[in-house]
């Protein structure tokens, strides 16, 4: 047996403006809950194909650079992503990368930081 991964989880601090970056930068649904937090559903598949994101009401900032974060990929041109999630409030920020690596580091509006990748991960 094994496990798979079924939702990300991201402590946030504010819920409206994460909710809407995120789920527009992954082009899920959001689900508001009443509880200071919100699913983010991706469209058309179940949590079996494609995992949610919980976006959990902490009421704190961001300390720190993340121990985990999120590598995504870009169904065009990984560069145009990345101005198209620039636009959206994500940041360009430098956690040490060369200007070799194969992906782009960002943060969202909060800082946490995410990578776009030049392509999908290979063996």
């Amino acid at each position: 047996m094994v496990v798979r991964i079924a939702q990300c989880t991201l402590d946030v601090d504010d819920l409206d403006v994460m909710a809407a970056f995120w789920s527009t930068a992954l082009g899920y649904e959001v689900e508001q809950g009443d509880d200071g937090s919100a699913k983010l559903w991706p469209p058309g598949q179940s949590s079996a194909t494609s995992p949610t994101v919980w976006l959990q009401g902490s009421g704190t900032p961001k300390r720190g650079k993340n121990r985990l974060h999120l590598d995504l990929v870009a169904d065009a041109d990984p560069q145009v992503e990345v101005q198209r999630l620039l636009s959206l409030g994500a940041r360009r920020v430098d956690v040490g990368q060369t200007g070799t690596e194969g992906f782009t580091v960002l943060a969202d509006p909060e800082g946490n930081e995410f990578c776009v990748l030049d392509g999908p991960p290979t063996r």
